[in-house]
């Protein structure tokens, strides 16, 4: 097969989106090399991010105007592209295919990670809803097959884009296998100095925004007199402004933002820490979970949605507007030894189902049962 990827995300993108179209990528290609890749993305940001797989084409828009117009590209052009490139089946990696792909012969799979903006349209811009909502509404309508990344997120495309259920493969996410082993202590020494890192530290990973709760979390370790260090790794955006203000307040001297963190840092970051703290009110997979999990280290995170399929026995759950909880469960992995045990134990065997030996070749049948289905 000739198969077309999405690869935008893949070549831009440093968190959960890039995240995802790498290991997609990066795992087809080596567990079934028998096909050709071709890797659509308009632009490349950083010539480190993605290691190419040996054998893939890399495709960018040819016109000046598609190259100044890479969106444009990316959701009209595209299309054409495809059909010239005589590509068998495409697989839109994050939540949209390209306009007009309906009207080709062209096989099309559709990863869909989240519909937060619909259920939780108060944290985005009316505006950016409705591009969002379109474009998501189309790609689920002509998909030959939609990608859920977690039970959660297919019964919100039910819900929400009124997709039968049919139509839905829930294919789990998996994490870089840079999280799969110890980290040598040369390299551990070498990264705690270069971030000048607590001895012992609470850790989050993710983008700080408001959806995350991290200023639950300053709050929980302010009146719950943790006084334990939090390391904090993500893209700040606007709401970082909120849990500054709240530090500067009360004067928490015990939480140490990481900058220009890399991705081959992480593995170091994680293992070091006493615990890993995720109190999302909504995510679609929540890969920081699997990333912990792998690395041995108890969770904290949300229940009531996917991370408790994700976390599975590895995680204490806890309401995240529950500030009595939250502090009871901080309390619980930093002192609890028996428990800490229990649930390193636990999440390193939950996490295996996550492994790409299990999600990639449930991933690949899709792609044979659309190309058989003509």
């Amino acid at each position: 097969m000739r198969i077309g990827f999405d690869a935008k995300r893949a070549f831009n993108n440093y968190s959960g989106l890039g995240n995802y179209s790498r290991y997609i990528i990066s795992n087809i290609c080596r567990f079934y090399p028998e096909n050709e890749c071709l890797l659509y993305t308009p632009s490349i940001a950083d010539e480190d991010l993605f290691q190419v797989p040996d054998g893939t084409l890399i495709k960018q828009p040819y016109s000046r105007l598609g190259r100044n117009t890479s969106s444009y590209w990316r959701s009209f052009r595209l299309s054409h592209q495809l059909g010239k490139d005589a590509v068998d089946i495409y697989h839109g990696l994050s939540n949209e295919l390209p306009f007009g792909i309906h009207k080709s012969k062209i096989k099309s799979i559709l990863t869909i990670h989240d519909l937060i903006f619909l259920q939780h349209p108060e944290l985005y811009k009316p505006f950016d809803r409705y591009i969002y909502k379109k474009k998501v509404q189309y790609a689920a309508d002509v998909a030959s097959r939609i990608i859920a990344v977690s039970e959660q997120t297919k019964q919100d495309i039910v819900r929400f884009l009124n997709v039968e259920e049919s139509r839905i493969s829930v294919v789990y996410q998996g994490c870089n296998r840079q999280f799969y082993h110890r980290v040598s202590e040369e390299k551990f020494q070498s990264t705690s100095q270069r971030f000048a890192l607590p001895s012992e530290y609470l850790l989050y990973v993710g983008t700080i925004e408001e959806r995350k709760n991290l200023l639950r979390i300053a709050e929980a370790l302010h009146y719950g007199k943790i006084d334990f260090p939090l390391v904090v790794v993500g893209r700040k955006t606007s709401y970082f402004n909120q849990v500054k203000s709240f530090i500067e307040k009360h004067g928490l001297k015990n939480i140490h933002f990481l900058d220009q963190v890399q991705v081959s840092d992480l593995p170091s970051i994680y293992q070091g820490s006493r615990g890993f703290i995720y109190p999302s009110s909504y995510e679609g997979f929540g890969i920081p979970i699997l990333e912990a999990l792998n690395s041995g280290i108890p969770v904290i995170t949300s229940s009531g949605g996917c991370l408790e399929e994700t976390a599975g026995k590895g995680g204490i759950l806890i309401d995240p507007s529950n500030r009595d909880e939250m502090i009871d469960a901080i309390k619980q992995v930093l002192e609890d030894t028996a428990l800490r045990d229990r649930l390193i134990r636990e999440g390193g065997a939950h996490a295996l189902k996550f492994r790409e030996e299990q999600t990639i070749p449930t991933l690949y049948n899709v792609y044979l049962e659309c190309m058989k289905n003509d």
